[in-house]
């Protein structure tokens, strides 16, 4: 990818706002693992089935899909900063809603999943946007390496789940301490981030109009790199929200256990993300990913044949190393030329969402059927179509 140079922010501000784009994403991580790692125990509380469970995570799903084909408008509007801002008080107020609303029953907690869902869409588009911005001040790549940061959240959010399953802390007063202090502190970084245009740019003008960041729908690379990112998100996604549910049905374990692998997914997949960088400047993207999707169909098979538990455990690390990359290089992909960044990325982030949509309700209608532990062979399947149309990430530019 060629990054272009750009003269509106000095070193010190450029660095203020990579510090910055890493509390982004880092705090988005945090809320997202924290209400993950809860979700048996809710499951409990409301006395949900696998299928009915899977109906209250679609809420997620829909506020996502409802913001994502929007973000990169309104981002180009009125800028990335403005846009975390505002959803991460938007975030903290859903998180702390289904918190609460889980003690009344489904309703309200369906009502406070959908507020984290849209506002977790819209945020996402808008960091990954300041993402490529940095990225271009700097005039290296780093993308996986915030997406790493948000994977350093999710870790942290899931262990400290697991630390308050075990104490018996109340789901209310865990998950709404963290709604409030994730987007306290997101608030106070966003503030350093800077601007999304480049004010002395003379192709300023063509940065993403209206009618282009529209045209961008049909554009086929970016169709096909927002279906790849769908098999990986898929396979993220269902790992978040059923890794914890399967260990504890499928292998008779504790609760605190159950959430203990599903850290360990994480662990795994922020170790990718971080360590990615040099590996995909060596050998390439398609090549890295293509080996990354077979690493994580092995993975999603020991996970589901093993025998033991600690063998599925084993499966767990290489699910999540086989899936660390495959979505912030389709974001990467989607930036190749900043100019449309905005536009491309919320096309790829949408499609790629739709793997919320499906995958909830996927896995719990088969796991009524089969078990929730069996259904997760769909992820195998999906990560190799995505091994298949790996070419499709391949850098539109030469490398600089």
């Amino acid at each position: 990818m060629t990054l272009a140079a750009t003269t509106s922010a000095t070193p010190q501000a450029v660095h203020a706002a990579k510090a910055a784009t890493y509390a982004a994403f880092i705090g988005s991580g945090v809320a997202f693992a924290s209400w993950a790692s809860r979700i048996p125990q809710v499951r409990d509380r409301l006395g949900l089935d696998p299928a009915a469970l899977g109906l209250l995570l679609l809420a997620v799903a829909a506020g996502s899909l409802l913001a994502l084909p929007l973000s990169g408008l309104v981002v180009t509007r009125i800028g990335s900063a403005r846009v975390v801002t505002v959803m991460a008080v938007l975030h903290g107020v859903g998180l702390a809603t289904a918190a609460v609303g889980s003690l009344a029953g489904v309703l309200p907690t369906a009502v406070g999943l959908f507020l984290v869902g849209f506002s977790h869409g819209a945020w996402d588009v808008a960091m990954n946007v300041q993402g490529t911005v940095v990225e271009r001040h700097l005039r290296r790549s780093i993308m996986s390496r915030f997406h790493a940061g948000f994977s350093l959240g999710t870790v942290a959010g899931a262990l400290l789940g697991a630390a308050m399953a075990a104490l018996h802390v109340p789901v209310a007063v865990h998950l709404t301490a963290v709604a409030a202090l994730v987007a306290v502190v997101v608030v106070w970084q966003t503030q350093r981030f800077v601007a999304d245009h480049d004010p002395f740019d003379p192709n300023r003008s063509e940065q993403v109009p209206t009618v282009g960041a529209l045209a961008t729908w049909r554009e086929p690379r970016t169709l096909l790199t927002g279906v790849f990112v769908l098999a990986f998100a898929f396979a993220e996604g269902v790992g978040n929200d059923w890794i914890s549910v399967a260990a504890i049905d499928g292998y008779n374990v504790p609760d605190a256990l159950g959430a203990l692998a599903f850290a360990s997914f994480l662990v795994a997949m922020t170790t990718g993300r971080w360590f990615g960088p040099a590996v995909l400047d060596r050998y390439g993207r398609t090549a890295v990913v293509r080996l990354l999707a077979v690493i994580g169909i092995g993975g999603v098979a020991l996970f589901v044949f093993a025998p033991t538990f600690p063998v599925a455990f084993a499966g767990c690390l290489l699910w999540g190393l086989g899936v660390s990359l495959g979505f912030p290089v389709g974001m990467s992909a989607g930036g190749d030329d900043p100019r449309r960044a905005a536009a491309r990325v919320s096309v790829i982030a949408s499609i790629g969402y739709c793997a919320s949509l499906a995958g909830p309700p996927t896995i719990g209608v088969i796991g009524n059927h089969f078990t929730v532990l069996r259904a997760l062979v769909v992820v195998a399947v999906l990560l190799g179509v995505a091994a298949l149309i790996a070419g499709t990430v391949r850098a539109s530019t030469p490398p600089r």
